[in-house]
């Protein structure tokens, strides 16, 4: 599917840099997984995971490194080729999408917390599943060179196949929490541990995204050492790259990325069917030649142009702005919450509009598009995308007119 990324690319010199042949080696990587994907399809689902064959394939197409610097042994891409990236394995199979985008903030955690646990886990300078779970639903309580933590955390998408899993907790000491040095409440920070350390609990059975993974994960009185804690995503750094001084900004459109390519997804399952050559009862003439298919095809293109528009337009004005944010709250990214809000709003109308245009052979389980909806019905439950910061955006909105 062309977009405003690919046309840039193709108007480029014939002459590629290293960084343009290694986005065309992941993407054409991608492109090969199509077919594993479709036969894993129905594994996915009633497994409620990426099935281990798919999780090397990924591994082989360097998804889980995309993002990590080159001295770490990652691929260092661009962002604006990263989400590419994550929204042609969304454009596959939306859990293969979802689990792709928590891969990229999994593996730029490790940069918040120490210079030491970088070096435990890229050691070996190979790329690393690393999942986790955003919610303060743990204590950790303060002991003689680090933290007893205790916890259970929802939706820590991935876990079956991480090899370090993360926790957010409130951070106590004595028994009560500790005050946050920058504002009320207690301190929250997040730590990161192998993924031998945790339970995983059997909690994921749900409507959509079946296949993410999403359990609940948990710890009991496990010794976390200070040196893997950070805060996030608002954290700072010890790394110089730019790109982890626009975590909380990378970590919101990414959440866009992933919308669209499911969305993407559903335009092509459409067309295809149609193509097929299929008819509506009561109907001699096939869907695809009807002036009310072709209507709505064309207006439900229409507003996936411009959600896939006002992604790239986010994405290359937080990558171009060189300036690293120190503000520690939800204002940092309002107009990445907005636009992240309208944009997987938009591809949940696609999808419903694709569903519909279908008609009864869109209610089967075999059919994808039904899955389509129900993945992007799922995903705009996510905080990260969730209407209710609109509040926030708008606050911001009128705080600039």
């Amino acid at each position: 599917m062309t977009t405003l990324l690919n046309k840039q690319r193709s108007a480029a010199t014939n002459a590629r840099s290293p960084d343009e042949a290694t986005v065309d080696h992941v993407l054409s990587r991608i492109a090969a997984l199509g077919p594993m994907v479709a036969r894993l399809a129905p594994e996915i689902e009633q497994g409620r995971r990426l099935p281990l064959e798919l999780v090397s394939a990924l591994r082989s197409a360097r998804i889980y490194g995309m993002l990590v610097p080159r001295r770490y042994g990652g691929l260092e891409l661009d962002p604006l080729s990263a989400f590419r990236a994550v929204t042609a394995l969304a454009r596959l199979d939306g859990s293969v999408g979802w689990n792709a985008m928590i891969g990229q903030i999994g593996a730029l955690m490790p940069f918040l917390a120490s210079p030491a646990l970088c070096e435990q886990i890229y050691q070996d300078r190979k790329d690393h599943i690393i999942a986790g779970a955003g919610q303060p639903a743990g204590t950790a309580e303060r002991v003689p060179g680090g933290w007893k933590v205790t916890g259970a955390w929802p939706f820590a998408s991935g876990c079956q196949n991480a090899e370090w899993i993360a926790g957010t907790c409130v951070m106590m000491e004595g028994g009560s929490p500790i005050d946050a040095s920058d504002g009320p409440g207690p301190m929250i920070r997040t730590c990161l541990m192998p993924a031998e350390h945790w339970e995983i609990r059997d909690t994921w059975h749900t409507f959509g995204l079946r296949g993410t993974g999403s359990h609940d994960v948990a710890l009991t009185d496990v010794f976390v050492p200070d040196s893997n804690f950070f805060e996030f995503p608002f954290g700072a750094s010890f790394a110089p790259d730019p790109i982890f001084g626009k975590f909380p900004e990378v970590l919101v459109l990414l959440h866009g990325a992933a919308a669209v390519g499911i969305a993407e997804g559903a335009i092509m399952d459409l067309a295809e069917l149609a193509r097929a050559g299929v008819k509506q009862m009561f109907i001699t003439t096939p869907l695809v030649e009807t002036d009310r298919f072709k209507e709505g095809l064309a207006r439900l293109d229409a507003e996936l142009m411009a959600a896939r528009a006002l992604l790239e337009t986010q994405i290359a004005h937080v990558w171009q702005n060189p300036e690293r944010s120190a503000t520690k709250d939800l204002v940092r990214v309002a107009e990445q919450l907005q636009a992240a809000i309208w944009i997987n709003s938009a591809c949940v109308r696609v999808a419903e509009g694709c569903f519909e245009l279908a008609g009864s052979r869109a209610v089967y389980e075999s059919s994808p598009l039904q899955r389509r909806m129900r993945d992007l019905r799922v995903k705009a439950q996510h905080v990260a995308v969730h209407p209710r910061h609109y509040v926030t955006a708008g606050a911001a909105v009128l705080a600039r007119l």
